[in-house]
């Protein structure tokens, strides 16, 4: 059995895999972070426990405190220069975000074509992976909810908007939500057509995947967690 975490920014997100199938997964935010101590309670003791943390030292400290009977099968995982099928092309592989590392790694195994590798939380990233897992680059832009509260931050007149996606926007609340969606989608799309006229995939996860995704004029296919199915691998090829 394999406990993977993906400590993210606002969210950890754990799954308990059977080297087959995953049993359960959930999700706490930081402020929570306590009821993972719930998980050693639940289940046995497992043969790893996968971290992937990119959301500072003290916040992976009280992850490894509150599996502190795990402690023994902890491992956490580090952006490489070559793992699992993809070969990172980094100007300095060890800085790359491990969530987008992991990623990476977990879009490998759930295809061997090229991708667009999108993770849309309180950032979105956008990566590029070609046919033979190479990664090429990508980009890391504020996530929607970020966009929204830098302008209502920043800017005199701007509220924090809360209005929708309109293809013409007449009113200032769904002009911002607009053109936040349209900004994250058009990036992603300009990263689709680099890759050129082959076969390849947009692999979209994170919370706010759900809210690019009907806006997307290319094939998508939705990924509850990538940085977790990447663990799993790292996991299983250990």
């Amino acid at each position: 059995m394999i406990i993977c975490l993906d400590s993210g920014n606002s969210r950890i997100k754990w799954g308990v895999h059977d080297g087959d199938r995953w049993l359960a997964q959930g999700a706490v935010t930081h402020a929570d972070s306590g009821q993972l101590a719930q998980l050693p309670v639940d289940w046995p003791t497992p043969d790893k426990v996968m971290l992937a943390n990119v959301a500072g030292v003290e916040a992976g400290g009280r992850i490894r405190q509150h599996l502190a009977a795990w402690q023994g099968v902890f491992v956490e995982a580090r952006s490489e220069a070559s793992r699992c099928g993809v070969t990172s092309h980094y100007r300095n592989p060890g800085q790359l975000g491990v969530d987008r590392w992991c990623a990476l790694m977990g879009a490998r195994g759930l295809s061997q074509s090229a991708a667009i590798v999108v993770m849309a939380g309180t950032a979105t990233t956008i990566d590029t992976l070609d046919a033979d897992g190479n990664f090429l680059g990508g980009l890391i832009l504020p996530g929607g909810e970020l966009m929204r509260r830098s302008l209502a931050a920043d800017t005199a007149a701007l509220p924090f908007a809360n209005g929708g996606h309109a293809t013409y926007p007449r009113c200032t609340d769904d002009a911002i939500v607009s053109g936040t969606i349209e900004a994250q989608v058009g990036a992603i799309e300009r990263a689709w057509q680099r890759l050129g006229n082959i076969d390849k995939v947009c692999l979209l996860s994170g919370g706010n995947a759900a809210s690019l995704a009907p806006h997307l004029s290319i094939r998508w296919r939705s990924v509850d967690n990538l940085p977790m199915e990447g663990l799993l691998r790292l996991a299983l090829a250990a």
